[in-house]
């Protein structure tokens, strides 16, 4: 196998564009598909996008006949210089359509055997099968884009916290049993035999001492942990937003969380969501609907 030394990346395949055309980029990824003709045409792939590369023996002749050996997922870093395609072969599909980069150095960094099925979206393909090669299933645009569109949540989440004040802490997770609903998942103590760790089913405990310690507003993308049965809405370890504040009412912490999904409806899809929301008093929601979460309920 090859090695990128001495070819540092310019930009992701997917951020290649028509301001590029005429410069010359070193570009990485995974072989997304290839076609071989009088020349040979590759879609590289990297969590940016896809980008077409094109090899000929005129524009790199070592490049093109160490193309002629790749194929799907082989990872692949190259040189070449970007041009607009001709006007038939314009790809409105895809976000580089109008560009491809004609290769001049090839590196073939690492091979792959044929892998157990496409990547790609809207396969239809066992889950086990998908679960033994995750590694495989979380190249797909799909699911990456999965992970993508949670970070971006959870980033703005945290800005807009941060914005009304509230302070980021972690706190432990290997803690003193604290029984609530659930099972505490446990963990032996090599220091102390025959005691045990309790996993946090939630911060309740640290979230206290931290309001007493003076810290007011505080807030935490905490993980949980809970031994029980799976249930429609909740896995045995699973990540919530935890949030305390001091010397607040109802209507702060309402007010507080209809900003929050406000801006993330904004901000993830460009959805106006009007505050404040309908608040109807608890007595109200147990008296028609015999739950505290009526609007769960009648999801569901």
């Amino acid at each position: 196998m090859e090695t990128m030394a001495g070819m540092r990346r310019s930009c992701g395949c997917g951020k290649v564009t028509e301001n590029d055309c005429g410069k010359e980029l070193t570009l990485a990824g995974w072989v997304n598909t290839r076609d071989h003709g009088g020349l040979i045409f590759i879609d590289l792939r990297d969590r940016s996008g896809i980008v077409q590369l094109v090899l000929s023996p005129q524009y790199g002749e070592e490049a093109f006949h160490k193309a002629e050996g790749v194929r799907s997922e082989y990872v692949l870093a190259v040189k070449g210089k970007v041009r607009e395609r001709s006007a038939d072969t314009v790809n409105p599909k895809m976000k580089t359509g109008k560009v491809e980069v004609v290769v001049s150095e090839l590196r073939v960094l690492n091979k792959a055997k044929t892998p157990p099925f496409y990547v790609e979206d809207g396969i239809d393909v066992d889950e086990n099968v998908r679960l033994k090669y995750r590694y495989i299933d979380l190249r797909r645009p799909e699911m990456q884009n999965h992970l993508i569109m949670r970070h971006k949540i959870v980033h703005e989440m945290r800005t807009f916290l941060d914005e009304n004040d509230f302070l980021e802490i972690e706190t432990p997770m290997l803690t003193k049993s604290t029984p609530e609903g659930a099972r505490d998942y446990l963990v032996p103590s090599r220091v102390n035999p025959g005691k045990f760790y309790a996993l946090p089913q939630s911060p309740q405990l640290f979230k206290q001492l931290l309001m007493v310690s003076g810290l007011e507003r505080y807030f935490q993308v905490a993980r949980c942990f809970r031994d029980e049965d799976l249930r429609a809405d909740r896995q045995p370890e699973f990540t919530q937003v935890d949030e305390e504040m001091s010397f607040v009412n109802e209507d702060d912490i309402m007010t507080i969380n209809e900003g929050l999904i406000k801006r993330l409806w904004k901000e993830m899809l460009g959805v106006d969501v009007q505050t404040p929301f309908v608040r109807m008093p608890w007595d109200e929601a147990m008296g028609r609907f015999c739950s505290d979460k009526p609007a769960w309920k009648l999801w569901m």
